[in-house]
């Protein structure tokens, strides 16, 4: 099929499978250059397409006016993608900043956008304060914002997508003394910018480099700031080669364009799994450190402090937090099963202070585990989550069918989570969703479903633990409601606590509930609820960066080495990356079976390897003070959380949930040995 190049007038085939494709002609695409004198404001240059001799895929692109730099475009088919090469020299020294934008075609009102691990449909689930169409319906952001450096729009009318990414070494990174404004960077960088913008209704794809973000920067949770345009020194005679790739295709619906953008994200960035000096067995060892030097006593409840610990220092605080960012009973059933393995009596006596505790001063009046008790303050929440309470329900239960299988019974913490399960089933509304928060007489105070899938693990090993049916037909309701608000509408949400927008969490546990309910079916209930966890697994996956964030000099993360390439990305809130992962890694090594995938097992295997470099130990401490303490908010962007930045770590961290996470990442299988 001909489609007419949009950049160069050319006719070029792409192979694409469509009915209709955007019309690649000179007047859908616009190319700028900006050039700044240091102490002046910049100035903008329109350039023109001039065809090059006979050659109708080169071309020279032209100011009105004589200009110190040469730009010329190149264009070609590479396997029904287009290809654009953009060569850039300078005739003198110069300042430059170079812009693209590519009009779709299609309406902006009829569209969704994507930008992988940062923008979602219209990121209309996030406040005004952060990046969504609350603020604007056109955005260009930095590429390091991105699991991968590549911009979408899906037109729901047209069942169309175009793509716009970057492909390159990213190899280099450059400081910067400002954040806002035209900023003139201290080096070479290999960071450019991506976006979409509403250009008189239609929807325009714009990308260039060095990097831009419009019309705000996002610099902090929920802190908007003023736009930023960088200039790059380029000196005469020197050239800077930029690559784009243009993809086009049709999808079913946004899930489906999902699908495609991180199959083709996936196959284009080939993320190749790190070469890290540590084992699963060392991995262990020394993050069973933690459950050592986090131990705290003379409290009521015993517990791993694990929340709100200064990198500084790692010292333990009177804070216990059951779930989230805490863990506490699920690393101390992990410290349990450990210690039982290899005969560390110490970890074992240490884990059964804490379920004694536990069982003994941990749960509320009517049988709610008290989720987060402050003994410096003398505070305890009064409301509770559905993913906190979720979450210490399914690390009992763990530990449950461990002692079973070991030939011990615990019949008090028994009756304590069945009647757990059983005040659940009072929470549950008429939909199949469970409230995000409530309190101890069942009042609700945040009525969200986004946090439901959290309730279905439990459900579903309730069910298998006790054998009773209302626990099943409970789990099954949340799918129902997970199908249809969800995972059909391509719209995960709130799962998180300390923050209510699109945020990764939420894909992931959706996949990880519906896997688990697979695993408790067969015949075509297994295969829906396995078609159910493919769908939302895909949300998941595209968190997850496919590509290596250059870092510069002085920026702790670069200078220590750090593969970006694993790492989830958090939320539209809380643009950091983490080692979120727990049994999503499981998930993907089952669905690798279940469909034949081989990109599933393969980026498992990525992100098992990735999260390994930043083991803290002797040594080798990675910015945090002690052994075995695994950092967590690892800042790949210009973004924090008032503290330090890009290349490091804000200076409070919780490494209760890290620890775990990584813990249940290299114990695969937990879920499928429970179940079966």
């Amino acid at each position: 099929m001909n489609f007419k190049c949009l950049f160069c007038g050319a006719l070029i085939t792409l192979y694409v499978g469509v009915a209709e494709a955007v019309n690649y002609v000179p007047e859908n695409i616009s190319a700028s250059i900006s050039l700044k004198v240091p102490g002046n404001v910049a100035e903008r240059y329109s350039l023109e397409l001039q065809q090059l001799g006979n050659d109708r895929s080169s071309y020279l692109l032209e100011a009105s006016e004589s200009i110190p730099v040469t730009i010329t475009q190149r264009v070609a088919d590479v396997n029904g993608k287009l290809r654009v090469n953009v060569c850039i020299t300078a005739l003198e020294d110069i300042y430059f900043n170079y812009s693209q934008r590519l009009s779709t075609g299609y309406r902006h009102d009829d569209c969704q956008f994507y930008m992988p691990g940062f923008w979602y449909r219209r990121n209309l689930r996030s406040p005004k304060d952060a990046p969504s169409f609350h603020s604007s319906d056109s955005w260009l952001v930095r590429e390091d914002r991105l699991s991968a450096p590549l911009t979408g729009v899906y037109s729901e009318k047209e069942k169309h997508f175009v793509t716009v990414s970057r492909i390159d070494k990213f190899a280099d990174e450059a400081l910067s003394t400002h954040r806002e404004g035209e900023i003139i960077l201290s080096g070479k960088t290999s960071l450019g910018f991506t976006g979409f913008e509403n250009q008189d209704g239609i929807t325009a794809l714009s990308f260039g480099f060095p990097y831009r973000e419009a019309p705000r920067s996002y610099i902090r949770k929920l802190t908007l700031a003023p736009a930023v345009e960088a200039f790059q020194f380029l000196r005469r005679g020197e050239t800077v080669l930029l690559t784009w790739e243009i993809q086009e295709n049709k999808a079913d619906d946004y899930s489906d364009f999902i699908r495609h953008a991180w199959e083709y994200s996936y196959d284009t960035y080939e993320p190749k799994p790190v070469d890290t000096p540590y084992s699963i067995t060392d991995m262990k060892q020394v993050l069973s450190g933690f459950f050592i030097s986090s131990f705290v006593e003379g409290h009521p409840l015993v517990y791993n402090s694990g929340i709100h610990l200064m990198t500084k220092n790692c010292r333990s605080n009177g804070q216990a937090e059951v779930g989230f960012i805490g863990r506490v009973l699920l690393n101390a059933f992990n410290a349990w099963e450990y210690g039982c393995q290899f005969d560390r009596e110490d970890l074992k006596a240490n884990s059964m202070k804490v379920f004694d505790s536990y069982l003994e001063n941990g749960f509320t009046p009517v049988g709610f585990f008290k989720e987060l008790v402050d003994f410096d303050k003398g505070y305890e929440e009064p409301v509770h989550s559905i993913r906190r309470q979720s979450e210490g329900i399914y690390a009992m239960l763990h530990f449950l069918a461990y002692e079973k299988e070991n030939g011990r019974r615990h019949p008090e913490w028994e009756q304590k989570m069945k009647n757990m399960l059983d005040i659940l089933l009072q929470l549950q509304q008429a939909d199949g969703s469970f409230p995000r928060k409530f309190r101890d007489d069942f009042t609700i105070v945040d009525n969200s479903g986004g946090s439901t899938p959290s309730a279905t693990l439990p459900l579903v090993m309730g069910y298998k633990y006790f054998k009773d049916k209302r626990y099943l037909a409970s789990a099954k309701q949340t799918a129902d409601y997970l199908e249809k608000v969800l995972i059909s509408k391509a719209d995960y949400f709130s799962s998180t606590l300390d923050a209510n927008c699109e945020d990764k969490e939420a894909s992931l546990y959706a996949a990880t509930a519906t896997y688990y309910l697979s695993l408790i079916t067969k015949g075509e209930e297994h295969r829906h609820y396995a078609d159910l966890t493919k769908k939302a697994s895909y949300f998941a996956l595209s968190w997850y960066y496919v590509w290596d964030v250059p870092f510069a000099q002085g920026q702790m993360l670069g200078d220590i080495g750090l593969k970006t390439r694993g790492w989830g990305n958090v939320s539209v809130e809380n643009n950091h990356i983490d080692v979120f992962v727990f049994e999503f890694a499981s998930v993907l090594r089952w669905l690798s079976k279940e469909y034949a995938e081989s990109r599933f097992s393969q980026f498992a295997e990525v992100i098992s390897t990735s999260m390994r470099q930043l083991l803290p130990h002797e040594g080798h401490l990675c910015g945090v003070a002690k052994s075995g303490y695994y950092p967590e908010v690892v800042q790949h962007t210009n973004w924090d959380y008032g503290k330090n930045g890009k290349g490091y770590y804000n200076d409070i961290f919780a490494p209760g949930w890290t620890v775990a996470s990584l813990w249940e990442l290299f114990t695969p299988g937990r879920a499928e040995y429970f179940l079966k």
